[in-house]
């Protein structure tokens, strides 16, 4: 038997994890009374059951405590019913978004701003994400790319990458991007911009990436880059972060910073002890 609770903040894709998972073959239950888990527990791990994949998603209500949902799921890993949990997580901005555009109220703060439910459901579920065995921020994933995760953790019994590495390129001029944990300025390169037979082209295009390659600065950048990102990711990693965005900038975005960040993404593709995304937001 796998059973598998899925949980996490309001906004932050359950309910579509949910749906992914019944669509690969897992028996679901959504917003179970917590009173009634302890007994649905016992009835799926009965001897004879035909059901061997089981989800049963919990999240914040305002008309019982979650503090009780642990109480109950710790009583349970006492009687030896074993469990995973997958907490389901999104940046503040993108969570408010989303509110934004459903036009939906938080269900912890049903008259007041989306910000405030959403700052007091973080400290709600601190305890229950800090114990989860995957936690999943949706904040950049496609959904195509969320059902690639949930299909690699819950089917293909993958290693799961608990760090997703997004290295993003942008320009200067239209500002730094909102959710870049790393920033880092690349001007300081001769700029293919000046040249006519680059200007057109981008920093995907040969003539370019060789352009801007061709400096020793850039080898020199890159290999300290690298070096200084290695060094960085085991420690994020023991301090619980999942979502790291390292972005690369230049003047307008066309350019050096798309040479640096394909550079760095090839780097560190790969590796199998994280997951690693590019982007380039203003090509």
């Amino acid at each position: 038997m796998r059973f598998v609770v899925v949980t996490g903040m309001s906004g932050g894709g359950k309910a579509t994890a949910i749906r992914m998972l019944e669509d690969e073959g897992y028996y679901c239950v959504d917003n179970l009374p917590v009173r009634l888990i302890d007994k649905f527990t016992e009835l799926m791990f009965m001897p004879g059951s035909e059901i061997s994949k089981v989800v049963l998603g919990l999240d914040v209500r305002a008309d019982q405590p979650f503090a009780y949902v642990e109480d109950v799921l710790a009583k349970l890993r006492e009687k030896g019913y074993p469990y995973e949990i997958l907490f389901m997580d999104a940046s503040d901005e993108t969570l408010i978004k989303r509110y934004k555009e459903t036009r939906r109220a938080h269900p912890m703060a049903p008259d007041g701003r989306v910000e405030d439910g959403i700052r007091a459901e973080r400290e709600v579920l601190r305890g229950i994400k800090a114990n989860a065995d995957y936690v999943i921020d949706t904040s950049r994933l496609l959904t195509r790319e969320l059902k690639e995760e949930l299909v690699k953790i819950f089917l293909e019994n993958r290693s799961y990458n608990s760090l997703m590495i997004s290295v993003t390129s942008f320009g200067f001029k239209k500002g730094i991007p909102v959710d870049a944990d790393l920033v880092f300025d690349v001007r300081f390169l001769p700029n293919p911009f000046y040249i006519d037979e680059l200007k057109m082209l981008t920093g995907n295009d040969a003539p370019v990436r060789d352009y801007v390659m061709s400096f020793e600065e850039s080898k020199v950048f890159m290999e300290k880059l690298e070096d200084m990102i290695r060094f960085l990711i085991p420690n994020y990693v023991k301090e619980g972060k999942n979502q790291l965005v390292i972005a690369i900038g230049c003047t307008g975005g066309q350019h050096r910073s798309v040479t640096l960040a394909n550079e760095l993404y090839e780097r560190l593709k790969g590796q199998g002890e994280y997951g690693i995304k590019i982007y380039h937001r203003d090509i």
